[in-house]
């Protein structure tokens, strides 16, 4: 089994394995550079696990970020009856798809 490890980032938690792609919430990285995640709250390696509390310490996960893009429209209606209100809005959420290269 692959050593795999609970990211955070964006506010989000995430669940990596090495050579995993992922989209995360928008990173401030040009496509192309590297990047560390040092929010690790879990790394699992076989039947060895370590759980952080919150972080573990020394733990980071390093990746890559192959391309910031926006994600498929979405489309948020607010509507209310017997009121002739109707609001109609769009929605493209910006994003980084990331290559996880190691877990140390």
């Amino acid at each position: 089994m692959s050593k795999i490890a609970i990211i955070k980032t964006g506010g989000k938690q995430y669940k990596v394995a090495e050579g995993q792609t992922l989209k995360v919430e928008k990173l401030a990285v040009e496509e192309g550079k590297g990047i560390v995640f040092d929010e690790v709250l879990l790394v699992a390696d076989g039947a060895d696990v370590k759980v952080g509390m919150p972080t573990v310490s020394g733990a980071k996960v390093t990746g890559k970020v192959l391309e910031q893009g926006r994600d498929k429209k979405i489309t948020v209606i607010k509507y209310k009856a017997k009121v002739r209100y109707r609001r109609k809005k769009g929605h493209r959420q910006p994003y980084s798809a990331v290559k996880i290269e190691k877990i140390s």
